[in-house]
């Protein structure tokens, strides 16, 4: 039997009473919506791809065991521990993104994607939260050791992440990516003149992508003249909102994701619009909204440079993804195959979510417990 008491020297009693649990509570309230959409969304996908109709339920059931295992897991390192896994999980995960140019499955016209014992990964979703984690400690080292090229390190593991990316094409990430690390050395420290030069070469850069990659140019010219181009998946997600209303058609009853493609993973927002209503997709941006401003709060608390930069970039990296994932499916920006943390289906994003969950518990819990 497992002990929990306070008094208990078990890992898991150790554990219990030193992790955030309203952070774990939140992070699992979002666990179960994304059951409950896997069990609305992908039965009609399946059945238009004429496969079993729970194939991805039970892969989406198949991946929430080992996601657990990973919060849990990675919630019980101390700082020096994920450093060390930062940079292995780093390095790993860029050698497997950089395979993705050379065996890698071309999807919409990009190659993220790679098949290991038949199960299909994006490897970069693990970089993600392994070059926020890498940053903070680059940039804290810096702080204490002025000899330490710190912030020249952090650079050089950016393009290198960068440089990736662009050649797949992903520039949605590119974009995630870039601003979390900003906001980072934004927290870190610099000046004036840096922040404006940084300002103008993003900008440089993406009017560089947008005049020189067709599907940049193709994506932003839609959105803003929607007399351009095929917006059939964002007509159909915006008709789904419409007609959930306040409270929904109901659990299930929803016809739109019959005519969506991508209704189980990018535009699994709208399912949740047009079955479970306006209350509860407000509900659930309220929820992620909770995680990354209590998670803030909580952290302009800390005294270490290192847990403040790593814990700001992880919660900013949920924050922003989640809303690329729910401004795309309300036209608010332009579409961006981006999932929804927890609530898309795919194991790669799971798994990359939990990581980064870990992580921050890991982060935030209490240091001394005897």
């Amino acid at each position: 039997m497992i002990d929990i008491s306070r008094g208990s020297s078990s890992i898991w009693g150790r554990w219990w009473w030193t992790v955030d649990r309203i952070m774990l509570f939140a992070f699992l309230t979002l666990m179960a919506f994304g059951i409950l959409l896997a069990m609305a969304a992908t039965p009609m996908v399946a059945d238009r791809m004429g496969i079993e109709k729970f194939y991805f339920l039970k892969r989406h059931l198949l991946y929430i065991l080992p996601s657990l295992a990973v919060v849990f897991c990675i919630s019980t390192f101390n700082d020096s521990l994920i450093k060390k896994f930062a940079l292995v999980l780093f390095f790993f995960s860029i050698f497997l993104t950089f395979s993705t140019l050379v065996m890698g499955m071309e999807i919409k016209g990009a190659r993220r994607w790679i098949s290991i014992f038949g199960f299909s990964m994006q490897p970069s979703e693990f970089v993600r939260p392994a070059l926020a984690v890498i940053t903070a400690w680059m940039f804290s080292e810096q702080q204490k050791y002025s000899e330490f090229r710190g912030n020249f390190l952090s650079i050089l593991f950016l393009l290198s992440f960068l440089s990736l990316l662009i050649l797949q094409p992903d520039i949605g990430m590119v974009v995630v990516t870039t601003s979390v690390w900003l906001g980072q050395l934004f927290l870190n420290g610099i000046s004036m003149i840096f922040t404006i030069a940084i300002v103008i070469l993003g900008s440089c850069g993406f009017i560089l992508a947008y005049l020189f990659l067709p599907h940049v140019t193709a994506r932003v010219d839609r959105f803003l003249d929607p007399a351009i181009g095929d917006h059939y998946q964002i007509n159909r997600s915006l008709e789904a909102f419409s007609n959930g209303g306040l409270f929904g058609v109901g659990p299930g009853e929803g016809i739109i994701k019959k005519h969506l493609p991508d209704a189980h993973a990018d535009f699994v927002f709208s399912v949740l619009g047009e079955e479970f209503g306006f209350f509860v997709c407000v509900l659930v941006i309220v929820i992620i909204a909770f995680i990354v401003v209590y998670g803030m709060l909580k952290t302009v608390k800390e005294n270490n440079l290192f847990v403040i930069l790593s814990s700001v970039g992880l919660l900013a990296q949920f924050g922003l993804q989640s809303f690329i994932n729910i401004a795309s499916t309300l036209h608010i920006i332009p579409t961006k195959g981006m999932t929804l943390p927890f609530m898309s289906y795919g194991g790669s994003s799971m798994i990359a979510s939990s990581i980064a969950i870990g992580m921050i518990l890991a982060l935030g819990k209490k240091k001394v417990v005897d």
